[in-house]
């Protein structure tokens, strides 16, 4: 069980949370939200909710073009919005687009994980539609390879190390946000 909610501590700003498959984005950004007392928001859910069809099946149909327009469209909107945690998929940030909103309305926190933690986690799952190809290590450490340099550019970096639980990772996310008192105050 996460621990409770941070009374101390009140969200300015929306933290979206980028990087990799597997580097823990869902997870960490759900106990951050539980933790900071604000909403958790899942971008890739929010776009499978409103095309009533998985990421997957949106790839296969549509193409990762037209999943990439709406996936724009997805962030700008929730952005808008009230403060929360917001988890993307791995390649959003990698629009330039993306990439802009984001800095002007929020704050980007990478959690970065070395490849070996990214395959140990992502090896065994199905839901991974960039991975579905005859060498998906390969392919991970292709995406991995061109990625890195992109997620560099993020506001703020914390490292996922395999040994860290959710719990840990949290912590270590909110000592981050803690250097930004434009994004997080502490009261």
């Amino acid at each position: 069980m996460s621990e409770p909610k941070t009374a101390a501590l009140k969200l300015k700003k929306t933290v979206v949370l980028v990087g990799m498959m597997g580097a823990g984005k869902t997870a960490v950004g759900r106990a951050l939200a539980h933790r900071l007392g604000v909403p958790f928001l899942d971008s890739d859910a929010e776009i499978e909710a409103a095309a009533a069809m998985s990421i997957s099946e949106i790839f296969a149909r549509d193409g990762e073009a037209f999943f990439r327009d709406r996936e724009t469209e997805v962030i700008g909107r929730l952005l808008r919005g009230p403060c929360c945690i917001l988890s993307t998929g791995g390649g959003a940030f990698l629009s330039p687009r993306n990439r802009a909103v984001i800095s002007q309305a929020g704050v980007s926190l990478w959690l970065n994980a070395e490849l070996k933690v990214l395959w140990s986690r992502v090896k065994n799952k199905d839901s991974r539609p960039l991975l579905r190809t005859p060498d998906p290590l390969q392919t991970l450490r292709d995406l991995y390879d061109a990625r890195v340099p992109v997620y560099a550019e993020a506001d703020l970096q914390v490292m996922s190390c395999a040994g860290y639980t959710i719990d840990m990772m949290t912590t270590e996310v909110i000592a981050a946000l803690a250097t930004r008192p434009d994004v997080l105050e502490v009261l």
